[in-house]
């Protein structure tokens, strides 16, 4: 079955780095869009990020990341990454790897917690 998991969240202090890392099975990972989704405390889902199937297509980025974030994909190991630099205390979420079938995120993973904070 398809399967979504996130690694790598933590506490980091502003201005710091972090990397996520989405591992992916059960399906053809290369043939898809894949999405990160953020959701802060007592907020709704921010999408952050759609990274195409291949690096022949545009990574898309929110305007609230586009400059500090960098995502990226493995399809030989079925990873999706998140790069975070430059962390702001608004990035303070739980991110999601979310796979994106059409217009519909149909599989997600069960998140990873970033904190950011002195």
């Amino acid at each position: 079955q398809v399967q979504l998991v996130e690694s790598g969240g933590g506490l980091v202090q502003p201005g710091g780095s972090l990397r996520l890392s989405c591992a992916a099975s059960g399906f053809p990972f290369s043939n898809y869009v894949m999405t990160w989704i953020r959701q802060a405390p007592g907020k709704g889902l921010e999408w952050v990020s759609d990274i195409p199937p291949s690096g022949i297509h545009t990574t898309y980025y929110s305007d609230s990341v586009k400059g500090r974030f960098t995502a990226s994909r493995d399809n030989a190991k079925n990873t999706l990454y998140l790069q975070m630099d430059s962390l702001k205390p608004e990035d303070a979420a739980v991110y999601y790897c979310s796979r994106r079938d059409n217009l519909a995120y149909d599989y997600w993973g069960q998140g990873a917690q970033v904190t950011v904070s002195s």
